[in-house]
């Protein structure tokens, strides 16, 4: 019997239907030209400026070159907004990844409204407002009426002598700072890592136990392999918004008391320096920095997933 051959579409119609399919993607495709590729190629041209935001045009001011690039390695500010910048990334991406893979593999297993209550108790800080969950913040932090010292001062658990100023203090104010984040970065690690679990093969996981693999040997080996692309996302996003703290910095303690960071830092030359000449072309060029880190660390971590 001849095989019979799969039905060819007419150029005429394929025609129609690339059409169609464009015109349904021209208005997010608009709004992604107009609000993402068109913005980014702004702040590139305006880096190489010394524009600011009184200057005529779209892109005001005189050309300098790389004088601003060359100008942010010897600014201390921007240098020392940069190393706090590096610290939250560096605490909170590690933190965020292993405690809710922790979470999500204690409770991936569970059934029903008790799975879901976990997921909606962990998720509810990422679909809250980040003023209203930066307001609860700072009245758990202050240093009078705050639930923290009241907890952990004399009339608690005893474990300081007296009131801490928690935001005002640059010993504790970036750690403060790293714990909303960890608290509002857990939530989509952790459905995403219970999806994962869910989705993995268990005929290689019995296919291990029945080869005698520990309960260990069956997560490194068989699990975290086929968690891996989930992992590399987890790790992407929260690199990316780690880099990009700025909501808490702005509300809180407005980069003082050692939590300036390198978003913080840009708002504040772009917006509030701007009766100086070069502030505006000078942030941007803070703002194409970030984004090449960004870019080298998601390569990085890419490279790395690869090899596992």
């Amino acid at each position: 019997m001849a095989r019979q051959s799969k039905p060819t579409m007419s150029r005429a119609l394929q025609r129609r239907e690339n059409i169609a399919g464009y015109l349904f993607m021209l208005p997010s495709l608009i709004f992604f030209l107009g609000f993402v590729v068109f913005p980014m190629i702004v702040c590139i041209l305006t880096s190489l400026t010394n524009t600011n935001m009184h200057d005529p045009g779209l892109i005001g001011g005189n050309f300098i070159g790389l004088d601003n690039f060359v100008r942010l390695w010897q600014d201390p500010t921007y240098l020392d907004a940069l190393k706090n910048t590096f610290v939250i990334v560096l605490v909170s991406v590690p933190t965020v990844c292993v405690f809710s893979l922790w979470v999500s593999s204690a409770i991936y297993q569970l059934k029903g409204p008790v799975l879901s209550a976990f997921r909606c108790i962990f998720y509810l800080p990422v679909v809250t407002g980040s003023v209203a969950v930066t307001v609860v913040w700072a009245w758990i932090y202050h240093n009078y009426y705050g639930v923290l010292n009241f907890v952990i001062g004399p009339k608690g658990l005893g474990l300081i002598d007296g009131r801490i100023n928690w935001l005002g203090d640059p010993k504790y104010a970036l750690g403060c700072i790293i714990l909303i984040l960890f608290t509002t970065s857990v939530g989509q690690p952790i459905v995403l890592y219970v999806s994962a679990l869910g989705n993995v093969d268990q005929t290689l996981i019995e296919a291990a136990e029945v080869d005698g693999a520990n309960d260990l040997q069956v997560f490194w080996k068989v699990k975290w392999p086929q968690m891996m692309p989930t992992t590399l996302y987890i790790l992407v996003i929260t690199t990316i918004n780690s880099f990009q703290c700025f909501a808490l910095i702005q509300l809180l303690t407005k980069g003082g008391q050692g939590t300036n960071t390198v978003m913080y830092h840009i708002y504040w030359t772009a917006f509030k320096l701007t009766e100086q000449a070069g502030h505006f072309g000078y942030a941007n060029a803070m703002g194409v920095m970030l984004a090449i880190f960004i870019g080298i660390l998601s390569a990085i971590q890419f490279k790395l997933a690869k090899e596992k």
